[in-house]
C-alpha cells in the first residue's frame, strides 16, 4: 500500500499562509513572544520553508504590514466616494484608518523592530515611496475643488508620511504629556498650511496609541 504524497503548494500560497499565521500569532500572542517555529507550526511547514520567503522575523513583519495596508487601502476606498470633496475624503480616510483595529495592532507591535536604525530608514523610505504620491493626489484634488487652500501640496504630501515616526517615543523619546503637546502642534501646523484635517476627537486616540508604543516599543 502506497502512502499518499503530501500536497505541494505553489510558492505564493506558502507565502500567504506564513503571513496569515504570523498575523494570527502576533495579534494573539504578540510579536516578541512569537517565534519563527511558532509561525511555521501554525502554517504547517518546516522552518526552512520560512527562509525561502523571508530573511528574518523583522522582514516578515514589514511584509505583513504592507499586505494589510494594500488589502484594506483607505486611499483606494475614499476614491469611491464621489459625493465628497478632497478635504472630506482625507477626513474619511483618517476615519477608515482609525477603524482598522487589526492593522493598528500590528503597526503598534512593529515599533519594536524600528529600534534598528536600518529598519527604521527602510520604513521611512517605503512610506515616502508609497504614501507621498497618494497624499499628493488627494491634496491636489482638494485644491482643484476648492476645499483645500494651500500652496504647499508637495511639501505636505512629503510631511504627512513622516508624522507617525516623529510621534513614536522609540524614535523621539516623549512622555504622554509631551505627545499630547505634539499632537496639538501637528494639528495647528497643518491647519495653518491649509490642511485642517485633525479633528478634536482624534487626539485621545492618538495619545492612547502612542502610550501603548511607549510601553511596547519605547526606551
Amino acid at each position: 500500500m502506497k502512502l499518499a504524497r503530501p500536497v505541494k503548494k505553489p510558492p505564493d500560497q506558502w507565502e500567504k499562509e506564513i503571513l496569515d499565521a504570523a498575523k494570527q500569532l502576533f495579534i494573539s500572542k504578540g510579536y516578541e513572544e512569537t517565534s519563527i517555529t511558532d509561525i511555521m507550526e501554525l502554517a504547517g511547514g518546516a522552518k526552512g520553508m520560512f527562509y525561502r520567503f523571508f530573511e528574518s522575523k523583522e522582514e516578515l513583519m514589514r511584509a505583513l504590514g504592507d499586505k494589510m495596508f494594500f488589502e484594506n487601502n483607505p486611499f483606494e476606498a475614499v476614491k469611491k466616494h464621489t459625493d465628497l470633496n478632497g478635504l472630506q475624503k482625507i477626513r474619511k480616510l483618517l476615519a477608515l484608518d482609525r477603524a482598522d483595529e487589526e492593522r493598528e495592532n500590528i503597526n503598534t507591535q512593529a515599533i519594536a523592530i524600528l529600534k534598528d536604525p536600518h529598519i527604521l530608514a527602510a520604513a521611512i523610505q517605503e512610506n515616502r515611496r508609497v504614501l507621498t504620491p497618494l497624499w499628493f493626489e488627494l491634496i491636489e484634488e482638494g485644491r482643484r475643488d476648492g476645499s483645500i487652500q494651500t500652496e504647499y501640496a508637495r511639501e505636505l504630501s512629503e510631511l504627512l508620511p513622516l508624522i507617525n515616526f516623529w510621534l513614536m517615543p522609540s524614535v523621539f523619546p516623549a512622555d504622554g504629556k509631551e505627545i499630547q503637546h505634539k499632537c496639538h502642534f501637528i494639528a495647528k501646523v497643518l491647519s495653518i498650511m491649509g490642511l485642517p484635517i485633525i479633528e478634536e476627537g482624534m487626539y485621545g486616540r492618538t495619545e492612547k496609541i502612542m502610550g501603548r508604543m511607549t510601553e511596547e516599543g519605547g526606551e
